[in-house]
């Protein structure tokens, strides 16, 4: 079996620093992208003739051409690009500074937007290749305090639904995975975005609260795990599009879907009564 080429974005530490070990491990090629390159190249050294480390801010134009350049160069393609780099602010939507959440979106969205754009000509040239886009399971159910976050994730999983839709006929397949709270230190590199206000101190203040006083043990996801999860879902015959991962991940997205369905079943007749009369045989979706 042939080696297949990962670029993996945020590797220098949790999921994906976990999903390129796993990668390696298990004998395929990989490109470990972070913005900062301590973790990556260490990483790329135990692993000379199949990992490499390059520096990618993904929002940065240049550094995702480069990125993309450099994987071709050396490894002759790309098979699997893994959009994980991510940040994160926590506070009220009123509360948090626009400059924090605009920088959340372009990198959780508009980041994982671009690269994919720059690397389907690489996958359409090839007739083959996988986009796989790391959500979060706040990308389908949200929570007070992070709603920008929750927002960034939903708009990646809007953008991979369609994605999928467009590239599966071309031989292409795109996922997204759905984690729920990993071991990954990410509770020491989330900060409180904008002043708390007191209004919101039932709400976003009680997560804000929270946030001071985590542990690891409060998260019950194992990385390793979860990269052996992701690496399975790529090598399996038949491509899943979503893949959730974490017992906590899953009872929350359960929740959700029996939330939308009690309502959705709910607002049925009234969803019937808006139509002109007898219009719905003619619908285009």
């Amino acid at each position: 079996m042939s080696r297949k080429t990962w670029l993996i974005t945020g590797a220098s530490s949790g999921l994906g620093k976990a999903l390129a070990e796993h990668v390696l491990a298990h004998g395929d090629q990989v490109v470990a992208t972070a913005s900062s390159t301590k973790a990556t190249t260490e990483l790329a050294a135990r692993y000379p003739e199949t990992a490499m480390a390059v520096k990618l801010d993904v929002t940065d134009p240049a550094d995702r051409v480069a990125a993309v350049r450099a994987t071709e160069e050396r490894f002759g393609g790309i098979d699997i690009l893994v959009n994980n780099a991510a940040i994160d602010f926590i506070g009220a939507l009123e509360e948090q500074e626009e400059s924090d959440y605009r920088r959340l979106f372009e990198v959780n969205f508009f980041g994982a937007v671009a690269l994919t754009r720059a690397v389907l000509p690489v996958m359409r040239a090839q007739r083959s290749g996988v986009i796989v886009n790391v959500s979060s399971m706040d990308g389908l159910a949200s929570l007070p305090a992070n709603g920008y976050y929750s927002a960034s994730k939903f708009a990646l999983e809007g953008f991979t639904e369609a994605l999928w839709q467009e590239i599966e006929p071309l031989g292409l397949h795109a996922m997204i995975v759905q984690p729920g709270s990993f071991r990954t230190g990410i509770e020491n590199r989330t900060r409180a975005s904008g002043e708390a206000i007191e209004d919101y101190s039932a709400t976003a203040g009680a997560f804000r609260a929270m946030m001071t006083q985590l542990t690891p043990e409060m998260f019950p996801g194992d990385p390793e795990r979860a990269a052996e999860a992701i690496h399975d879902a790529v090598a399996g015959q038949k491509l899943p599009h979503w893949v959730v991962l974490g017992s906590d991940a899953q009872r929350r997205i359960g929740v959700k879907l029996d939330q939308l369905r009690t309502e959705f079943e709910a607002g049925e007749k009234v969803a019937l009564s808006t139509d002109f009369p007898g219009a719905a045989a003619n619908a285009v979706l």
